[in-house]
């Protein structure tokens, strides 16, 4: 446990040392966040905080690539990388030309599917990944190969955008995403899946101090995609698909939130929520502050690990 934890402390410690100088050089570089113009007055006050900040991320993946160079630690590095580089794309578009609307979708998407064809057919061989979804430890449902593939590629898509609707106030994502993360690590007997749990909540953690309301910096898609990309194949490679929709609950219903109100405004051109993704709602309509929305969310995506946790440990 101790050679575990180094690691997490180590980043730790850089990610505070190192955040500083980032949000310093991408103020210098003008490379922030640009607002939508249809948000409330409190957020467009945020106008010009440094955006891509997710970058100090990279902090841990170094660290855990020093503690080990083996091909389940170069597999999470490298499904981090491509799904940063995704957002550091959008990032970069957004701030260089102030642009809220950044790259478009299509081209977000073609890159998320390539990589994520790419990283399946990588990682079919190395976790010996079946076509099975797991239920209970006597109880799988296996899929023709084709039909899975297809399946997951779009889970895993669909829930790395999900993940980045997340980031949309400060911290939300942060304290949102530990919980995830710390889920992987207490089950995975992976000693190189536990310490990249641990390396990316302490990184997350580091940043936080930087992050929380109010925000000397956004992470951006930079970091929002990376932790989309990498906790979508966690589920994967620990075959627990069958928790997502408690587990993910928070990640979820922010994209659904968007996908009703697109859905219920074509139908009736009125719209169901405030505003979408669904954070923004409780906000706008009953009132409550970004520090009280994230701690509420927080706790729920706490409770939905603790939920997944239990069931795990009895059925599977």
């Amino acid at each position: 446990m101790f050679l575990q934890l180094t690691p997490a402390f180590i980043t730790f410690i850089l990610t505070v040392l190192v955040a500083p100088i980032l949000i310093f050089t991408l103020k210098k570089l003008k490379l922030t966040q640009p607002i939508r113009v249809e948000l409330p007055a409190d957020h467009q006050e945020k106008k010009g905080t440094p955006l891509m900040a997710g970058s100090v991320f990279f902090v841990g993946i170094f660290v855990a690539l020093y503690y080990t160079t083996s091909p389940v630690m170069l597999f999470l590095a490298g499904t981090f990388v491509l799904f940063s580089f995704i957002g550091f794309l959008d990032d970069f578009w957004k701030a260089s030309k102030q642009d809220p609307g950044g790259v478009s979708g299509k081209t977000k998407l073609i890159f998320q599917f390539a990589f994520t064809i790419l990283l399946l057919y990588i990682g079919i061989d190395l976790f010996d990944i079946d076509t099975s979804i797991r239920v209970t430890e006597s109880l799988n449902i296996v899929f023709p190969y084709v039909f899975y593939l297809v399946i997951i590629t779009l889970f895993i898509v669909g829930t790395a955008n999900a993940i980045n609707f997340t980031d949309g106030m400060d911290g939300l994502l942060g304290m949102v995403s530990i919980p995830t993360y710390f889920f992987f690590f207490v089950i995975s007997e992976n000693t190189e899946v536990k310490v990249f749990c641990l390396v990316m909540i302490a990184t997350i953690l580091g940043f936080l101090i930087y992050n929380l309301y109010p925000a000397k910096a956004f992470m951006g898609d930079t970091g929002s995609l990376a932790i989309g990309g990498t906790l979508s194949f966690l589920a994967i490679i620990e075959n627990v698909e069958i928790l997502i929709p408690i587990l993910f609950i928070i990640y979820l219903a922010e994209q659904l939130s968007v996908i009703i109100q697109v859905a219920y405004f074509k139908r009736t051109k009125k719209k169901l929520f405030r505003f979408t993704p669904i954070h923004y709602h409780y906000g706008i309509k009953y009132g409550w502050s970004e520090n009280m929305i994230v701690t509420v969310f927080a706790m729920v995506s706490w409770a939905a690990c603790g939920i997944c946790l239990i069931y795990f440990e009895i059925f599977m």
